[in-house]
């Protein structure tokens, strides 16, 4: 019987066969789902935030996403995946409070992440196939790497697969 497996805030799990992955109250984090279709190797990261230099307590390194995902991708390798057959799909990144001074760095997080995750792919070569980021509302996700479906749910917002 398949199992759905929760990712904690500033984590990441990845599975096999017909598991599933899933984090809950993505709002300026992003979970990052990436799978190997031909191994069925996946995982999913639950980003806090864009950069572990920018701050000296970074010693939780799935809290980053510079270092969450690569080391969630060295595991997946370590499991069977290939980089080369990886992709990956995105969801989060809301702008979750209103400022006047919403250009400051500190309330873009949401927005800070989002760039992160996707730079973070392109450097290791996996293509991002979708994405559903951004907006003002919170988003509960769930990742089926057998299938590469990528379910995201919000309150008030019809749930949506990408």
């Amino acid at each position: 019987m398949s199992e759905v497996i929760k990712v904690g805030m500033a984590d990441w799990k990845i599975c096999t066969g017909d598991d599933a992955l899933t984090t809950l109250g993505l709002g300026s984090c992003v979970g990052v789902a990436i799978r190997d279709p031909q191994s069925g190797v996946g995982g999913l990261a639950h980003v806090m935030l864009p950069d572990s230099r920018e701050t000296e307590s970074n010693s939780n390194r799935p809290k980053f996403a510079d270092t969450g995902i690569t080391d969630m991708v060295a595991e997946m390798v370590k499991k069977g995946a290939s980089m080369s057959k990886m992709v990956a799909k995105i969801a989060g990144g809301a702008q979750m409070f209103a400022f006047s001074s919403a250009k400051s760095d500190m309330v873009r997080v949401g927005e800070r992440n989002v760039e992160a995750c996707k730079k973070k792919l392109k450097e290791l070569k996996i293509p991002l196939l979708a994405s559903d980021t951004g907006e003002n509302f919170g988003r509960t996700v769930v990742f089926y790497p057998a299938t590469g479906n990528y379910t995201i749910k919000a309150v008030g917002k019809p749930e949506k697969t990408i």
